[in-house]
This record gives structure tokens, C-alpha cells and sequence, in this order.
């Protein structure tokens, strides 16, 4: 419906209103009618460079640039005469003075937009005899390389990396026709290394490191999916030949993140092959880990489970899953524990308090948890804790693009000094560890906090109550009781307050909301539950124990006093995680399996090693750290591995023939979300709008009582302090990522207690 502010124009004889202040180019292109343009780009400051937006306005002495030029009421305009064509057309030669026709070796051939443009206005021949000036091509780093001649200065470059990412690593040199894009370090790029630069270029000037002479756009297939590091839940479309990925970008926009992607979005794929990849079954024979079958290695698993379950009973056996399989995994992994073992020794290294959040929010959740095209749509941002900048990119690009588009205000509560910093309009520095009492101190708690600080927190106070429509993003720091104070302070903000928890990879938040936790059930429901799990009982055919199992810490310590005798691991790595001391294989652990894609340091002491796909090679769902759950798609594949969700359902037959629980008869991933999505509360998610690609918000609640809610042991909860150059045990295979020299700088920085 108009708004009765809207303003109506004319182009090419068609009526169309649009809001004020629309540009033309835009107001065209909601027609159908596509205006050329090299140097306007959605969400960049203008430049009008190109001159290839020419369009007729009656009554306009002369052709008027329509990505500068702003629809006025009654203005009539016409894009396709033949004045329009011929200025394009002459706009055109003026590009291809200088630039080479080197179109078949050229990485953005037949994705380049002025390839595009030249079929559709160029003349076939030159007015130019003079030879084309030429320069050699500059490498700028192991990811970007940069060929002057093919550059149309449109400074979109130029433009993202100051106005959208904040770092000014490129820049123009010299005058007129010897104009060429610069970078920051002389000879070299020293920046984020997000690659924003190649896929923003609209012709075959910037390029890949990844994907230089390796192949031609039609001849792959494109897969969108999930990027698989940061819990932000960006969109990239994977590039795929003969099931191997040959490159990483988000060119057609899809997901919330639209053209944002950072280092490890774009670059960070290559580990799927490489050298070090575990694909055929490990089995610990005479002390030594020798290839097996997978027949022989998953019998053995089942065979060894029963033999303790037997001798020890169901809580002798502990699981720790993952922060990254999906969350059909993590469903399965949670079934096997509780209803074919029977024990809630299970759990995973969580990096943010959702079940805190979930709790405090009560029946509030499913409006009071932001989205992040919501964190966008803020007018204020209130930031506790984290860099988001470092470990979690796409939320800090929202809240720039927030400022920037929308003159939001940032306010920040932390005890470091984080880039973002450079955005804030309030900062209230607290001690190291001080985040906690400061939100207490807001809520109105008796925190003792010093004079300084509460000044500071005071004043930030006074601008947050003036503000409306807050998001409140934190991190770790905030656990517990912590929550519920911030909760209850958000709560006193005029307008409708929302949050965003921030954990650290692609499934944090899935693996807590299926329950992988020792007091909870998928959804939230505490194991304490009845109700909850009479139904769960039924769903999975067994009776599924109330005892509060084991944390990870707990299953740790239980292995060294011999009270655990089996632990099955599911992508991850306890012994560098929670910093275990590897001697005699995690304690007197009688059995100790790992399902993962590399020999990592507990890999490397398990009695069987079972190789996994990664998330960029099986099919399923993920929920980001903001409770969007999105679709996950396979791209390439690894002969020798396979899903964890096939692992784990035929391991659920050989345990069903050992007497251990129901076999799982689920037997496709969307299977399984079929049953996640009638069973799990807040998951009853729209399929229609996931199949398009598009992110859909859950709304689980918890069914915790009392201060069983904010019950969170110390130390259960912490981040990994990952850097845009680090992925936890993951970012060691990421070999570009690694090459680079920023990378170069970064010490890898795991999860610390």
C-alpha cells in the first residue's frame, strides 16, 4: 500500500510512486527496467563516475546521471532513446581505450558486467589506434590480486573497504588517465582481508587468489548455503566442480548477510581438502590407530558401548557434540545419549548463555529476540562484552550499516578496547571481568562498583533511557543471574527492547536448543520435566532418565577419577577446548570414540577415530547465535567420510541389536527436521520460506522453575576469543586463511577456561 507521502514519476511511459528521496536508477529497477551503471552500488555513498546511468528527463538541458539523480513528483524520464544509447555506447569506448581483451583468460569472464554492457551497447570496432597502455599484474596478498589495465575506476573498492568495512586499505593514485587503485601497505594489503573488494569489482580487476585460472563460471554448480565458522549465520554460495569447492562468495545477495561475507565466509573453505583429511575409519590396534571398515569400526563402537553399559551402568558413558554439525545432528546425537544409552551425561562447549536468555524472556522470547536484519533496523545498539568486529563479523557490519544508513547510536560496555569503539556514542569502561556487576549496577543491584565507573555507567544509563527500539547484544561475559539483570534493565527502555546473545560458531545455538545439555531436553525443557519427557519418551520408544547428568567439565574430571569409562566425542576437541592434560588418553577412560574430519589432539588418543563430512558436504538446518534457523546444502564431497547424521542413525541399529534402545528409523535429515519441527517448541518454522532460501526466527521457552533457570556452573560458559584469522581446531586446515600475513600475526587462540 502507498503511504500518502509517496511521490509518482513517469519512466518509459509507466506511472510509478515510490517513497521520497528514491533515486531513479532504484525507482527503475523496481519497474523491471535495468539502468546500466558500473560505480553505483546499493548502500555506498554516490560517485557518478561511470556516466554509463544516462537517462533522458524532460525538460533537462542534458542526460542526467539516474544514480544521483533523486524522482521528483511528475517528472517524466526515459532510459532506452536513442540518445540514451548512443551516450552508453560512446561511454563505453571511452572504458575500452585502455582496458585489455583478454576476456577468455580473464577470471570474471562471463560474469562481468562490463562484458554485459559491451554486448549490449558496444561497437564492434575502435576509434583508438593508439596502443593500449599496459602494467603488470600486482599481487596483494595470498587472496587478492589486483591488473591496473582492466580497471574502470569506479571505486566501489575504494568505497566498501572505507564506508562499509571501516578500513581504508585502498585508495586512488595519481591523475586523470593514470588513475589506478592503490593499497594501503605500498605494495600490499594490510586489512581484514574479507574480500569485499573482488566480489564488489564489477569487472575482472581484483580476483581470487582461490579461484585464479582453475575454471569458468558455467562450468559449476552453485550451492547456497551456511558459512560453517562464526556463529553469525552468513549466507555463501559455494562454487563447486566435480564435487570439489573451487571458491566461496554471496554474489547473488541471498540471506540476511547480503553482500557481506568476512575472511573466513570467503576464504575459509579450502580445509574441506586438505592433506591431513581422516577418510577411512581409525581403529587403536596393538596401541597404534589403523585404518578399519566401517562395517568392523561402528560394530566395534556399538559392541564396546553395550559391554560398559552392561559392567557400569548408563551414566559410565558421556557425550560431548558440537558447536558446528547441524541441528538434525545434534537431535540424533541427544536421542542416542538419553533413550538408546539412557543417561543426560551430555553437553558441548557453549559459548553463549541462551538457555539463560531464553528463561529470562519467558513467553516474550519470540518478540524479544532480534534478528539481524532487526540489529540493522535499530535505533540504538547496546553492546556488553565481545569484539564483534574480531569474532563475530557480520553483527558488527550491521551495527556500521545501522550507523551509517540510519544514524543509529552504539553505546558499549566492555573492559577492552575494541574497534567498534570508533562508532560509539557512549563507552563505559569496567574492569577486566566487570561486565556482570556493571549490568547489575544498571538493573539496580547492590554490585560495589568504583566511583569511575559508575559515573560512566551512569551517564551511558541516562542516553540508553532516552533511546527507543534497543537491540542489547552480549556475549559471554554474561551468564546466569547476569542474564536476568540484564533482561530486567532491558525491560525498563522505552519501546520494545530486544537481544541478541552471541556464542562463537555456525551452530551454537542449535546444539542448545536440541538439547545438547545435561539438564535439558530440545526446546528447553529441563530433564526434571514430566510432561516433557513422557513426550519425548514417546516420540523416541524409551523411558528417558531424569537425573541431572554430567557438563563437560564434569565428564572430563569423571574420566580422570575412573568414574566415566566411555565417552563419544562428535566434532569436537575437549583435551584443547577445556585445556585437559592428554596423558593415558583422558584419564581411565575404557573407550574413548571420536567422529571428526581431522586427527585433532583428542582424535589423536581415541580408541576409534570415525571420518565426518563437513557442513559444506551434507544437507540439513543450523540456527545462528540470533535463533534464525536456515537451510544447510551439500557442495562438495569427500570419498571415505560420511554425515554425522548417517554415523549416528546406523550406529543407533548396531546399539538397537546389542539391547541399547530403539533403532532410530528417521533416515534423511529432512526427516528429522520434520520431526524437530513438531516436537521441539519454537521450531514449528515455515518449510515454503526456508526452501527459498530465507532465514526463518524460533521462539523456543524454557520450562525451567525457580533459580534452576539461572543455575549456571562457573566455568560451563565461555568463549573461544576467535579472531577474524582463527576457527577454533577447525582454522589450522584453512590454508589461505593461514598464508596470509595477517594470519601470520595471529597466535591461534582457543577456548580458555
Amino acid at each position: 500500500m502507498a503511504d500518502s507521502k509517496d511521490i509518482t514519476l513517469k519512466i518509459d511511459d509507466r506511472d510509478v510512486t515510490v517513497p521520497p528521496g528514491t533515486l531513479v536508477i532504484e525507482a527503475a529497477r523496481r519497474m523491471g527496467i535495468e539502468v546500466p551503471s558500473f560505480c553505483y552500488f546499493p548502500g555506498l555513498s554516490l560517485q557518478a563516475a561511470c556516466r554509463m546511468c544516462l537517462v533522458e528527463v524532460e525538460k533537462a538541458p542534458k542526460l542526467q546521471t539516474a544514480c544521483t539523480l533523486v524522482a521528483m513528483p511528475g517528472m517524466i524520464v526515459r532510459t532506452n532513446t536513442q540518445q540514451v544509447h548512443d551516450a552508453r555506447k560512446g561511454m563505453l569506448e571511452f572504458l575500452l581505450a585502455n582496458h585489455p581483451l583478454d576476456c577468455p583468460v580473464c577470471d570474471k569472464g562471463g560474469e562481468c558486467e562490463l562484458q554485459d554492457m559491451v554486448f549490449t551497447y558496444g561497437a564492434d570496432k575502435s576509434r583508438f589506434a593508439e596502443e593500449k597502455r599496459h602494467q603488470p599484474e600486482q599481487k596483494w596478498s595470498e587472496a587478492v590480486y589486483y591488473d591496473a589495465p582492466r580497471c574502470i575506476l569506479c571505486f566501489r573498492c575504494v568505497r566498501v573497504c572505507d564506508e562499509g568495512m571501516d578500513v581504508k586499505a585502498l585508495g586512488v593514485g595519481q591523475r586523470g588517465s593514470l588513475s589506478t587503485i592503490i593499497p594501503n601497505g605500498e605494495d600490499h594489503l594490510d586489512c581484514e582481508e574479507c574480500g569485499m573488494c573482488i566480489d564488489i569489482c564489477p569487472v575482472g580487476a581484483l580476483t581470487s587468489g582461490t579461484y585464479r585460472y582453475k575454471t569458468r563460471p558455467w562450468e559449476m554448480t552453485y550451492v547456497s548455503t551456511v558459512c560453517t565458522h562464526c556463529s553469525n549465520g552468513c549466507k555463501t554460495t559455494l562454487s563447486v566442480r566435480n564435487n570439489e569447492i573451487l571458491r566461496a562468495n554471496n554474489r547473488d545477495l541471498s540471506g540476511f548477510n547480503k553482500d557481506f561475507l568476512c575472511v573466513k565466509g570467503r576464504f575459509g573453505f579450502d580445509f574441506t581438502k586438505h592433506a591431513e583429511r581422516v577418510k577411512l575409519p581409525l581403529v587403536r590396534r596393538d596401541g597404534k590407530l589403523a585404518p578399519s571398515s566401517w562395517e568392523d569400526a561402528l560394530a566395534e563402537v556399538s559392541r564396546r558401548l553395550a559391554e560398559i553399559h552392561k559392567a557400569s551402568g548408563p551414566d559410565a558413558i558421556g557425550f560431548i557434540g558440537s558447536n558446528r554439525t547441524t541441528n538434525e545432528d545434534n537431535y540424533l546425537l541427544g536421542r542416542i545419549a538419553r533413550a538408546s544409552i539412557g543417561t543426560n551425561n551430555i553437553d558441548h562447549h557453549r559459548t553463549a548463555d541462551y538457555a539463560s536468555l531464553i528463561a529470562a524472556l519467558g513467553p516474550q522470547a519470540a518478540v524479544a529476540s532480534a534478528t539481524m536484519t532487526q540489529l540493522y533496523e535499530a535505533d540504538a545498539v547496546l553492546l556488553i562484552g565481545d569484539d564483534p568486529t574480531e569474532q563475530s563479523p557480520l553483527v558488527a557490519w550491521q551495527i556500521r550499516s545501522a550507523i551509517r544508513h540510519r544514524n543509529a547510536r552504539l553505546y558499549i560496555i566492555n573492559s577492552k578496547s575494541i574497534k567498534l569503539l570508533r562508532k560509539a556514542n557512549g563507552f563505559a569502561e569496567v574492569p577486566a571481568g566487570g561486565e556482570s556487576a556493571a549490568v547489575r549496577w544498571l538493573a539496580g543491584g547492590d554490585a560495589q562498583m568504583d566511583s569511575g565507573v559508575a559515573e560512566r555507567l551512569a551517564a551511558l544509563k541516562g542516553a540508553l533511557e532516552k533511546e527507543s527500539n534497543v537491540v542489547i547484544v552480549f556475549g559471554a561475559e554474561l551468564t546466569g543471574a547476569a542474564v536476568q539483570d540484564l533482561v530486567k534493565f532491558g525491560s525498563s527502555l522505552p519501546g520494545q527492547t530486544r537481544y541478541i546473545a552471541l556464542g562463537d560458531y555456525a551452530n551454537s545455538r542449535g546444539a542448545s536448543d536440541m538439547g545438547l545439555l545435561p539438564g535439558m531436553l530440545p526446546g528447553y525443557a529441563g530433564v526434571g520435566d514430566a510432561r516433557a519427557r513422557d513426550k519425548f519418551g514417546k516420540l523416541w520408544g524409551a523411558k528417558l532418565p531424569d537425573k541431572l547428568g554430567l557438563d563437560a567439565r564434569g565428564m572430563l574430571a569423571a574420566a580422570v577419577n575412573g568414574n566415566l569409562k566411555a565417552l563419544y566425542v562428535v566434532g569436537a576437541n575437549p583435551v584443547k577446548t577445556f585445556a585437559v592434560p592428554a596423558k593415558d588418553r583422558l584419564g581411565k577412560l575404557d573407550l574413548l570414540i571420536v567422529q571428526d574430519l581431522f586427527l585433532t589432539e583428542t582424535a589423536q588418543l581415541a580408541d576409534i577415530v570415525l571420518p565426518a563430512a563437513a557442513a559444506y558436504e551434507k544437507n540439513g538446518t543450523m540456527t545462528n547465535t540470533a535463533g534464525e534457523v536456515q537451510l544447510v546444502r551439500k557442495g562438495g564431497d569427500v570419498m571415505g567420510t560420511r554425515s554425522d547424521f548417517d554415523i549416528l542413525r546406523i550406529l543407533s541399529h548396531q546399539l538397537a541389536k546389542q539391547g541399547l534402545g530403539p533403532a532410530i528409523s528417521l533416515r534423511t535429515p529432512d526427516a528429522a527436521f520434520d520431526e524437530i519441527r513438531q516436537s521441539v517448541a519454537g521450531y514449528g518454522v515455515s518449510m515454503p520460506t526456508l526452501l527459498l532460501g530465507e532465514a526463518e526466527r524460533t521462539a523456543p521457552v524454557s520450562t525451567l522453575n525457580g533459580n534452576a533457570k539461572f543455575d549456571v556452573p562457573v566455568g560451563a560458559i565461555f568463549s573461544s576469543h576467535d579472531t577474524l584469522f582463527t576457527s577454533g581446531s577447525l582454522g589450522r586446515y584453512c590454508s589461505t586463511i593461514l598464508s596470509l600475513p595477517e594470519a601470520a600475526e595471529e597466535v591461534e587462540v582457543e577456548a580458555r577456561p
